[in-house]
């Protein structure tokens, strides 16, 4: 057995140890995603971001809940280390909370309550991490061909699975953005932050806030939608919005943007598809036609 053959088996055998003890807690019941309480908030105060303010702690805001073993309720802020970032906001806004049992004051906000319940994020990845020993570990003996067939094949199914999904979600958050008359909205706040890229310069980014309100009376506080160029938004500037009637946090002031981006996440999905398909192929051709 070679030095490599060594390497990759002991980190097969390391990260399966792992997958298979991840799995086995998660069977049992007894993983800390398992055990953590999970329970639903609202929004009580919405308070709109300073001009020049940082971005990154999201829009400041009062959630209460109530905790589903004792009843107790309490009453927090987003300061600070709060998990997911709050970036549309309206009084009534429910926010899922997920905390330790007994340690309500360990809270984090979180997006979507039912992501990682079973606790399988880590068994996954090291799961993962042994499939890609393998894969190095064929290639070394069998050639690299293999490389291309074990990525690309896998990779070109997902997103086979994942195309079909994505461009219902894409018709879906246009026909929502339609299915009312768009409102009236400004932009309150252009927000900054500044962070360090991988060479250590500083970089500085900016959020424009928009405000609006609903047809039902909602005033609805949220960053500038994501992907929508934003470079000549400034405070004060009036826009027109369109919203989802199901979750204003799905809007734009950009419907025509908002349909090129869907089509450009649209067409790269595609792109991943044919190109991750043609390395399989090619892989296998280089395996087994004759040279």
């Amino acid at each position: 057995m070679g030095v490599w053959d060594g390497v990759l088996a002991l980190w097969c055998g390391v990260f399966g140890f792992l997958a298979l003890a991840g799995y086995g807690r998660s069977l049992a019941g007894v993983t800390t995603a398992q055990r953590t309480v999970r329970t639903t908030g609202r929004i009580e105060r919405v308070r709109r971001p300073r001009d020049g303010g940082s971005a990154a702690d999201g829009i400041d805001v009062v959630v209460g809940f109530r905790d589903p073993s004792t009843g107790e309720e309490f009453t927090v802020t987003n300061d600070g280390d709060c998990g997911d970032r709050i970036t549309a906001a309206w009084v009534g806004r429910e926010v899922g909370v997920r905390y330790p049992p007994g340690r309500a004051h360990a809270f984090r906000f979180t997006g979507d309550l039912q992501a990682g319940r079973r606790g399988l994020t880590l068994p996954n990845s090291a799961l993962f991490m042994v499939y890609a020993g393998l894969v190095a570990l064929a290639s070394v003996h069998w050639g690299w061909p293999w490389a291309l067939v074990a990525v690309g094949g896998p990779v070109a199914v997902a997103a086979a699975f994942a195309l079909p999904g994505e461009r219902d979600r894409g018709r879906e958050r246009l026909a929502g953005l339609t299915a009312v008359q768009p409102v009236a909205g400004r932009v309150v706040a252009v927000l900054t932050t500044v962070s360090r890229d991988a060479d250590g310069d500083l970089q500085t980014s900016r959020t424009p806030v928009v405000a609006f309100t609903t047809h039902q009376g909602v005033d609805v506080t949220a960053y500038y939608p994501p992907g929508l160029a934003d470079s000549a938004v400034g405070r004060g500037q009036e826009l027109t919005v369109h919203y989802s009637p199901e979750d204003p946090a799905v809007f734009t002031p950009d419907l025509d943007a908002t349909r090129k981006s869907w089509r450009e996440n649209t067409g790269c999905t595609v792109a991943v598809l044919v190109l991750t398909a043609a390395a399989a192929l090619t892989g296998a051709a280089l395996l087994w036609l004759p040279v």
